[in-house]
């Protein structure tokens, strides 16, 4: 996350009209807003491999990807984030314009910067999306997969791949081996 605009509070509704008007890219935390900055190539490259083997592996089915420029709205955590990559199935989502309410999976790529926000008070908002099935966490510099998944009790069981499993959502019955989510970085 980057570092704090100007003190104004907003609250998500203006946050979201107004972020859309904006020439770069912000979330946006109980009405503080936050510039984004750009990515380095590793990460751009990773997350369009994985958004790309999603998309295939969608296909004709109920659910759609989508990338670092879709919106995902946490309205209990008052909260807006831009993940890398996301999936819903909800048909409210594939009928909204800017921002999603209901991921079944998000996939943060981490760079130094963002790493502990993401493993922390960022997964604890995406944590209060009751659809949010898998959060994924991936590491191109430690070649290593993250996998946070949901489970009966509604409590969270976290799978890690260091062997060639790569990435694994069980929910979307969708695999994705390390050298495929790592291709040309």
């Amino acid at each position: 996350m980057g570092l704090p605009q100007h003190q104004v509070v907003m609250t998500t509704e203006e946050f979201i009209a107004w972020e859309d008007q904006q020439p770069d890219k912000h979330e946006f935390v109980a009405g503080e807003v936050f510039a984004m900055g750009g990515a380095r190539r590793v990460h751009v490259a990773v997350t369009l491999n994985i958004a790309t083997k999603l998309k295939d592996h969608l296909r004709s089915g109920p659910c759609r990807a989508f990338v670092a420029d879709m919106k995902v709205e946490v309205k209990t955590a008052s909260a807006v984030f831009y993940p890398d990559v996301l999936v819903t199935c909800h048909p409210d989502d594939l009928k909204a314009d800017l921002a999603m309410q209901h991921p079944k999976v998000i996939i943060e790529v981490l760079s130094e910067s963002t790493a502990a926000y993401d493993r922390g008070d960022k997964f604890a908002a995406y944590r209060q999306l009751k659809s949010l099935q898998e959060y994924a966490l991936i590491d191109p510099d430690a070649r290593r997969v993250e996998v946070f998944r949901r489970i009966d009790s509604g409590d969270w069981l976290l799978m890690t791949s260091e062997s060639d499993q790569g990435l694994i959502l069980k929910s979307l019955d969708f695999a994705a081996d390390l050298d495929t989510v790592f291709e040309d970085t």
